[in-house]
């Protein structure tokens, strides 16, 4: 496999749009598609959206490395290979309403836009939500930003037909049963106190609760949002 650490001829270069384009195909190729990514409309998506301007400047030399980036304030843009298998595993209609929730600097909301569903993007930092407005302009204009609390949703813009959580979370929020629609679903990352970690499609029934499909291990920082409360150790 290739690195994607973008290429450098001395300390001081800058990586070009040249060398973005290039690290970009070199992602799909060797991160995305081997991992059996296969819906078209997710690999032409992820060949075109410029990773490098959903990071922070700092971070752009490592956008299209096999890694998480640090956005600021304990935020991450999962790393590629993760947002796209979770991404496919939500099996996105057009049409369908999404709720991002801790849409960051809009990558996600932008890919998913792509596969022309009508997506809100849910930011709690001000910084990162202006942030995101910015990408997703030039990117994805049709996402609707609302800045509020992660853990309350959008209960304005609800029913969704997806709420996809960017980021892992211990279990899933109280509010999302809420704002789904009926067969509406929860896609996300599942990280409960036991150390696992998951990828997972869950669907609510007012009787029988959530039921929850575990799909593949998936690495992924906990929304500082949902992270649980320190335990007091006497």
């Amino acid at each position: 496999m290739r690195t994607q650490t973008m290429p450098q001829t001395n300390s001081l270069s800058v990586p070009t749009s040249a060398d973005f384009a290039e690290a970009r195909q070199i992602m799909v190729d060797d991160q995305i598609r081997p991992v059996e990514v296969n819906d078209p409309r997710i690999v032409a998506a992820m060949r075109e959206l410029p990773r490098e301007l959903a990071v922070p400047e700092d971070q752009r030399r490592f956008a299209y490395a096999d890694r998480s980036l640090p956005l600021g304030n304990g935020r991450f843009l999962l790393q590629p290979m993760v947002l796209a298998r979770l991404t496919q595993m939500a099996h996105i209609e057009p049409g369908e309403r999404v709720l991002i929730v801790g849409a960051g600097m809009g990558y996600l909301a932008s890919l998913v836009a792509a596969l022309e569903a009508q997506v809100t993007a849910l930011e709690s930092d001000p910084l990162l939500a202006a942030a995101g407005q910015l990408y997703t302009a030039h990117a994805a204009p049709a996402v609707a930003w609302r800045q509020g609390s992660l853990t309350e949703g959008a209960p304005g813009e609800a029913p969704f037909d997806l709420i996809f959580f960017e980021g892992a979370v211990p279990d899933i929020p109280a509010f999302c049963a809420a704002q789904l629609a009926p067969q509406g679903r929860v896609a996300g990352v599942l990280q409960p106190e036991d150390g696992t970690s998951s990828a997972f499609l869950a669907h609510h029934d007012k009787e029988d609760g959530w039921a929850i499909r575990r799909f593949f291990d998936a690495a992924a920082p906990v929304l500082p949002a949902f992270a649980p409360a320190p335990a007091f150790v006497f």
